[in-house]
């Protein structure tokens, strides 16, 4: 799946024109400016689609026929809108739930299991520096499994947008050779991230620790920590389509944090908005789970309503409770979010490099005629 010509790196460093989109016959320019792709002239003819212009109903605003374009797998290959992403997210899962669901739930686990040795570790040790600590001692376990599970599930990604089967066994083929690399993109990322909020908040944490407690200059120094937050979250989405291309295109770590650069530029607020509105839906889920095994544990006598909120003071039993439904939520919520990172770099490709021509080629659809993509539309209309 992975040697397939849609995933190669663009092979030429000019930019594409704002005005034009490419043809199919010709190599991917490399991302220039974010502007959407617009046929030129004889294009439209050419593959069936139309120039840009008035469109009537049916056609979104780049000139894509909504009803006729290309549907191999969890996507119509064009442009897709904010709905279209998540529901083609959602029906990754749905279509793939065994392997999915299989994948995620080991990672799941394994994950949770960390969490609970590095909370019995420091439980009730360590007054209020103890959720810091846990998270600390838990990290490197986390940062493991995240990359883990990325690779994996891009691959199962990249399969069901093609509308081609994958199994466990298939995705863990093709994600192993990228996988060193993969946890040095991720922990280079965080490293960064992480790193200038660190950063910002190094000389309130030096002016505390020498004892002082001016309140003025407390308040002056946790502002100045918290003017990084905003840049540590611009890094994030700025990078955010690394992942995908260092798997998707065997590219080495630099090259795929400039891929990311180059693909979310000029799309940085969209990436952001479909990153917040999948993480609140993934938060929801979490809590909805969450819930239902809290009120378990009060039944079963393992805490009381008093100290439900005291996460530092929790019964072995309550500790449980909470693991197994960080595990159900956790097997749910994975696929999801990094089935909607892998769609968004598809998504920026297609608007940027006409990625969808290359996918409906290497799906097998035959070439368009004068009234679309033969034998392969959708069947319904592009909701937006």
């Amino acid at each position: 799946m992975t040697d397939t010509p849609g995933w190669a790196s663009p092979s030429s460093s000019e930019p594409p024109r704002d005005g034009a989109r490419p043809p199919a016959d010709a190599p991917a320019a490399v991302p220039g400016p974010s502007a959407p792709p617009r046929p030129t002239p004889g294009w439209g003819a050419q593959y069936g689609q139309p120039n840009r212009g008035p469109q009537p109903p049916g056609r979104d605003p780049y000139g894509w026929d909504a009803a006729r374009s290309p549907r191999p797998g969890v996507i119509p290959l064009r442009p897709l809108s904010v709905g279209e992403l998540l529901d083609g997210a959602v029906t990754t899962v749905r279509r793939h739930w065994r392997t999915a669901l299989t994948l995620s739930l080991g990672i799941a686990v394994l994950d949770q299991a960390g969490s609970f040795v590095a909370q019995l570790l420091v439980k009730g040790r360590t007054g209020a520096a103890t959720q810091f600590l846990t998270l600390l001692a838990s990290m490197p376990l986390t940062l493991l499994l995240d990359a883990l599970a990325v690779a994996l599930l891009t691959v199962v990604v990249s399969r069901a947008v093609l509308g081609r089967p994958v199994t466990a066994g298939d995705a863990w083929r093709d994600a192993r050779p990228r996988l060193l690399q993969l946890l040095g993109l991720t922990v280079l990322t965080t490293l960064m991230t992480a790193g200038v909020v660190l950063l910002g908040f190094t000389p309130l944490l030096g002016y505390s620790a020498g004892g002082a407690d001016t309140p003025a200059t407390v308040s002056l120094l946790f502002l100045v920590g918290l003017l990084t937050v905003p840049v540590a979250l611009w890094l994030l989405i700025r990078y955010s389509l690394a992942a995908p291309a260092l798997m998707l295109e065997k590219q080495g770590v630099v090259t795929a944090l400039s891929r990311s650069r180059r693909l979310a530029r000029g799309s940085w607020w969209r990436i952001l908005g479909i990153v917040l509105l999948s993480r609140v839906l993934a938060g929801i889920v979490g809590a909805t789970l969450l819930i239902p095994f809290r009120f378990i544990g009060l039944v079963l006598g393992f805490g009381s309503m008093d100290r439900l909120g005291d996460t530092d003071h929790q019964s072995i039993g309550m500790m449980v409770m909470t693991a197994i439904a960080g595990i159900i939520a956790s097997a749910l919520t994975t696929p999801f979010l990094a089935a909607v990172g892998v769609l968004v770099y598809i998504d920026q490709r297609i608007r940027r490099e006409a990625l969808d021509i290359e996918l409906a080629r290497a799906a097998g659809l035959p070439e368009q005629d004068g009234s679309g993509w033969n034998g392969q539309a959708e069947q319904t209309p592009a909701r937006h």
